[in-house]
């Protein structure tokens, strides 16, 4: 898996997805630049995401809140007081970790001594094999179930009583030890705020402090009634929200997993209190299925219940993805309660209620979150179409290529158009003006360098769907041959009906169905 890693991020950069950041100094750790291949995949992941949650949904509505917002929003949010990691640095190698993530990585080694044992077995014992029975009563799964509660225990113990002494005290008891070095030698652990700040304009001091925003949900809060007011709508609405955070993170790796600057697409969902819970589960199910609609296998995802609650949360759970790193958090789905509204109305002295005419009463309401790193959903994606393979009836070095199996809806490039011979005009002079007539409609590609199958294998690598190829008898009877990505089929179709063929393809509609 780290072999499938480390293809992945040499693929980004050779194929103009993501760059490192201010490459020629060397670039800025944990900052990166999305490439021209990048950015359309990136602005199609949010299309899908914005199409699905505004155009798809009556009573949702969209804004688009500034970065910097009155610093007394961050005091309500609890981000000023209490967003903070526990960082822990290794005396030997000098590097820094947040010790809860080294405690949860503990816990991960556990799960998978765990599965090893199951997997031992279903294959000493076959189809005879009861896996339910065997983790109930195996003695070693036992041993492990049981240190694997007990430390988990006292890490959610300690996040919740914020002790920092407790959790040094749990590394040293799972004599855990630094990744790189291996060195057990730490030092105390301590709180980290994770917010840039910045001045405002040329005041000095705690006056004139601003901060670059942690979340965007903040945004959404301060505008609710201002957007209940003028969109006139109902509780149940929701309001969604696409836009950059920022979090000084301690340790951000894993390429764009874990980034300083990063972007967000969240939705608030403002229900009446005591409904949450039902629009948890709602939402919960939704979700789910806008990343199933993508062609992203079941196994690949599952749902994380959050055992260590925010302190605004009554209840929380995670969409996770098989990373080639391991299952991580992709996406968030929070029943927030109504501590956010509650806080901004107390702080600012302005009501944040709702006037419910049905019960003539008013209230705050309750609110049910979603929100999903943009990024983390971009490495998702490339993780799961990155593809290699061998190609049939070839040889050399066309026997195998490099494919990016994403859905046609979302590829950067929907269609390559390719001469056959590039020192052909009137191959060229008919392949261009395919082109030019395709681009009004979708994000087309003319190629002519190199030999056709290498052109293919470009496509391939981008993740283009389709390939229309120009050759002589396009010239006698306007048909052009369209080879599909993923089965490599190919298909003689009018020019003329090249735009409808691939539209119908590469719709929208195809995921909303979904």
């Amino acid at each position: 898996m780290d072999d499938l890693f480390k293809k992945l991020v040499s693929h980004c950069k050779e194929y103009g997805f993501i760059y490192p950041s201010s490459e020629i100094y060397d670039g800025l750790s944990a900052v990166y630049d999305y490439a021209p291949n990048g950015v359309e995949l990136k602005n199609n992941i949010k299309t899908y995401w914005w199409k699905s949650m505004v155009q798809m949904h009556q009573h949702i509505v969209g804004l688009d809140a500034a970065i910097f917002m009155h610093p007394k929003t961050w005091k309500a949010s609890g981000h000023v007081d209490a967003f903070n990691d526990p960082l822990v640095d290794n005396k030997d190698s000098k590097k820094r970790y947040r010790a809860d993530q080294l405690i949860e990585n503990f816990l991960d080694k556990l799960d998978e001594k765990i599965n090893k044992e199951v997997e031992k077995a279903q294959k000493r014992f076959g189809n005879q094999f009861d896996e339910k029975l065997y983790r109930e009563t195996n003695p070693r799964i036992q041993e492990l179930k049981t240190k694997w509660i007990q430390v988990n225990d006292r890490l959610v113990k300690s996040m919740s009583e914020n002790d920092m002494a407790a959790l040094k005290q749990l590394i040293e008891d799972c004599e855990i030890a630094d990744p790189d070095s291996g060195s057990r030698n730490w030092t105390e652990v301590r709180q980290f705020n994770l917010m840039f700040n910045t001045q405002l304009g040329n005041i000095a001091g705690e006056e004139g402090k601003l901060y670059l925003r942690p979340e965007t949900a903040q945004g959404i809060f301060v505008n609710f009634l201002n957007v209940q007011k003028t969109s006139r709508l109902k509780i149940p609405f929701g309001i969604a929200q696409i836009g950059k955070a920022f979090r000084n993170e301690i340790v951000a790796r894993q390429f764009i997993f874990r980034m300083r600057e990063f972007e967000q697409m969240e939705m608030q969902f403002f229900v009446k209190p005591g409904e949450e819970m039902q629009w948890y589960a709602y939402w919960k199910s939704k979700r789910m299925a806008w990343h199933l609609a993508l062609g992203t296998p079941a196994h690949k995802l599952k749902f994380h219940d959050h055992e260590n609650l925010a302190h605004y949360a009554n209840a929380a759970v995670d969409i996770q993805y098989d990373f080639p790193f391991g299952f991580k958090e992709l996406e968030g789905i929070h029943s927030r309660t109504d501590f956010d509204l509650k806080s901004h109305q107390e702080l600012s002295g302005k009501k944040l209620q709702y006037f419910d005419s049905e019960l003539n009463e008013n209230y705050i309401p309750y609110v049910v979150e979603t929100s999903i790193g943009c990024d983390r959903m971009f490495l998702a994606l490339l993780s799961n179409a990155y593809t290699e393979e061998s190609v049939p009836d070839s040889e050399g070095e066309a026997s195998t290529r490099v494919v990016l199996k994403l859905h046609p809806a979302i590829a950067p490039v929907k269609c390559a158009i390719l001469p056959l011979l590039k020192n052909k005009p009137e191959l060229v002079d008919k392949a261009k003006r395919i082109f030019d007539d395709l681009k009004f409609t979708f994000l087309c590609q003319y190629d002519d360098k190199d030999a056709i199958g290498r052109r293919y294998r470009r496509q391939d690598a981008i993740g283009t769907p389709f390939c229309i190829t120009v050759d002589f008898e396009s010239l006698e009877n306007d048909t052009v041959t369209i080879r599909e990505r993923d089965s490599l089929k190919q298909e003689r179709v009018s020019i003329a009906a090249i735009e409808k063929i691939i539209g119908d393809k590469i719709s929208w509609k195809t995921l909303f169905e979904n």
